[in-house]
């Protein structure tokens, strides 16, 4: 009799203090067409009603793996309603080899078209301020992040975690997003000497920017599964920065 009671007043005490309506439901997949063809993700959503805003969460070359869901899950534990991609339709995997194979495999045409896709479906959704739709993406998905702040000019803000950069004056003139880059000082995939030359076009173009580099931080450092180049503090920091970068751009 007392075990039940003391279980009553712990559940009447985590109620209390973590009221259901603070936490987003769990991940449902979703199914939208990308250039004739149907195509699915992950679709994370806050609790609350009214219009949120929303942010296309793209994977790395890995596929839509546990790292990346987890990131979609926290950006709708923070209000956003968040569609997680999956590029390579369905599969995953942690081998580079593998990982290799899969991301030559896919066609810049197909991976843009979803990720295009994937913004036009959020901004479809009653749960969604269609005004207010962010993107974010790491390593590969840093890149698709990026072209779609190119072929979206609805796009209101993203976020490009050490992903290839667009180059040409051309495709950076289309860009109508604020971007926040984020990249690494020790990067060999994504140089120095490349974010160097996007910032100066962009700045050049009047572009709305924020560049953060953690100088002693390679490739993909924010990933825990990254057990060479994981740096706890960079990561920290660089999730913190993304945090007010889309509070700034998508909620206010």
């Amino acid at each position: 009799m007392q075990t039940r009671l003391r279980l009553a007043t712990m559940a009447l005490v985590l109620a209390i203090l973590f009221p259901a309506s603070i936490y987003a439901a769990g991940p449902r997949r979703v199914t939208y067409m990308s250039a004739g063809h149907p195509v699915q993700g992950l679709l994370y959503e806050p609790a609350g009603q009214g219009r949120h805003p929303a942010i296309v969460v793209i994977h790395e070359w890995w596929g839509l793996d546990g790292w990346v869901k987890e990131q979609a899950q926290n950006l709708a534990n923070e209000g956003y309603v968040a569609l997680a991609v999956d590029l390579y339709h369905g599969q995953v995997t942690n081998s580079p080899a593998v990982a290799r194979k899969l991301m030559m495999g896919l066609s810049k045409t197909s991976g843009v078209d979803n990720v295009v896709a994937a913004a036009k479906f959020l901004a479809a959704q009653p749960n969604v301020n269609a005004k207010r739709i962010g993107a974010v993406g790491w390593c590969m998905g840093g890149g698709y992040a990026a072209l779609l702040a190119v072929h979206d000019p609805n796009l209101r803000a993203v976020a490009i975690n050490y992903g290839e950069l667009p180059v040409s004056r051309e495709q950076l003139g289309k860009i109508h997003a604020s971007v926040l880059g984020i990249f690494g000082g020790e990067d060999r995939v994504v140089t120095p000497k490349a974010v160097h030359a996007f910032s100066q076009t962009m700045r050049s173009l009047g572009k709305p920017l924020q560049v953060k580099t953690y100088p002693d931080a390679g490739h993909a450092f924010e990933n825990s599964n990254n057990k060479g180049g994981y740096r706890p503090a960079d990561a920290k920091d660089a999730q913190a920065s993304m945090r007010k970068f889309f509070a700034k751009e998508l909620k206010k």
